[in-house]
């Protein structure tokens, strides 16, 4: 445990940080996994619309630096090859 006064400070801000990052990063899991639910149905505007909710997500996580930028892009990247494929 610390003793010095910005050392404790230095202790809650991290741990409000991770908390923060740990709800950030679980909710960008689950819009993924709604748009891979919606590719998996078949219905094209609601993969439309999943897929821009997903694609601002992980534009929100590397700008956050929750996700590096490269992968981002990647994400990115495979995401619109499973929403181009679809008929």
């Amino acid at each position: 445990m610390p003793n010095i006064k910005s050392a404790k400070k230095r202790v809650k801000v991290i741990s409000v940080k991770t908390l923060q990052n740990k709800m950030f990063k679980s909710n960008l899991k689950t819009t993924v996994k709604k748009f891979y639910a919606a590719v998996e149905s078949g219905n094209k505007e609601e993969a439309t619309a999943a897929y821009k909710a997903a694609v601002k997500k992980v534009d929100q996580a590397a700008a956050r630096n929750i996700i590096h930028k490269n992968n981002a892009a990647h994400k990115k990247s495979q995401f619109t090859l499973l929403l181009n494929k679809m008929h």
